[in-house]
């Protein structure tokens, strides 16, 4: 076995040579915001979509930009709005009276990384028309499915403080993120930092590719490969069903849970801790790296009740108690 560790070892450390090449050149650009750049780079090595929310002002939609740059693939924006269409998002038939005959046009869907800017924004049935190709890796327009080239990720950000005019995204739809991830403000240091870097009429940084799809597929096969032991399996499987039946594992939240995390969460929380293993350059996974990438993972599948509404208690709460209480392998 430990031979064959160090051989994950060695591959995972071969495979993950552009890593500190990609953050260093994200770290250019964004200022500060480490824990989210590097959640976006877990999201692409994970194959797996990336919820950002944060107040206004906090780099969610330079930092997805910026990604993209990084990245020798095809990058697409769409910014929701009330109005929009489904077929704004995957494309339409157009009639063609000359010929009697449809033709499909393609919609921006079709690209490698969406950034799906104030995905709140847009009415329910225009947020739906992602499900499709955020679940299948593919868009149905008229009577035919199209697959979407790999590498495909949706990055879709939202303003948690102003309700006016946002439509808020169904269970359904969260549960489809891999993470979410909650953006907080700088230290004082950092926001000194974005002063001398981004306090300019023009000529602001800009990001240069240093990746491309290809790598990107290569890291995801060595990320499959990276090794868990029975006992951190089992460890994932734990946190996910005491969100379920927290009186089983002793933790008195019962009160406070709605609704438990689905398989999905079973399935992010081990690729992530995989993908997070890996930018560490390891080939196995500790229970840490569970525990690292848990809250992003759990916060937006975890419902809470009316009783925990009332004490103040939010789904980060719950969770941060279950990471306390239940024992670690």
């Amino acid at each position: 076995m430990n031979t064959g560790i160090s051989a994950i070892n060695a591959a995972v450390q071969e495979a993950s040579q552009f890593v500190p090449a990609l953050l260093t050149e994200l770290g250019r650009v964004v200022v500060g915001q480490k824990y989210l750049t590097e959640r976006l780079v877990i999201g692409l090595l994970a194959n797996g979509h990336v919820l950002l929310e944060g107040v206004p002002g906090l780099a969610k939609t330079l930092s997805v930009k910026s990604l993209a740059a990084c990245l020798k693939a095809r990058f697409a924006r769409l910014q929701f709005t009330p109005d929009m269409l489904p077929a704004d998002v995957i494309g339409t038939q157009i009639y063609n009276p000359q010929s009697g005959a449809f033709t499909t046009r393609k919609g921006p869907v079709f690209a490698n990384l969406i950034l799906a800017d104030e995905i709140n924004r847009a009415p329910a049935k225009v947020q739906s028309a992602l499900l499709e190709a955020m679940q299948e890796r593919q868009v149905t327009i008229g009577e035919r499915s199209y697959p979407l080239e790999e590498p495909f990720l949706v990055l879709a950000t939202q303003n948690p403080i102003e309700q006016e005019g946002t439509y808020p995204l169904p269970e359904a739809q969260v549960d489809r993120f891999m993470l979410k991830l909650k953006i907080g403000y700088p230290t004082r240091d950092e926001e000194r930092q974005i002063l001398e870097t981004m306090a300019r009429t023009s000529g602001t940084p800009e990001t240069q590719p240093v990746v491309d799809a290809k790598t990107i597929l290569a890291a995801r096969d060595v990320v499959n490969e990276v090794y868990i032991d029975d006992k951190v399996k089992d460890y994932i499987v734990d946190l996910v069903c005491c969100t379920r039946d927290p009186e089983h594992y002793q933790i008195a939240v019962r009160e406070f849970i709605q609704l438990g995390a689905s398989p999905r969460a079973t399935i992010a929380l081990t690729l992530c801790a995989k993908a997070h293993a890996f930018l560490r350059g390891r080939g196995y996974v500790t229970p840490q790296d569970v525990k690292s990438v848990g809250m992003d993972v759990l916060r937006h599948r975890v419902a809470v009740t009316y009783e925990a509404e009332a004490e103040d208690k939010t789904p980060e709460h719950i969770i941060q108690r279950i990471f306390d209480e239940l024992p670690v392998p």
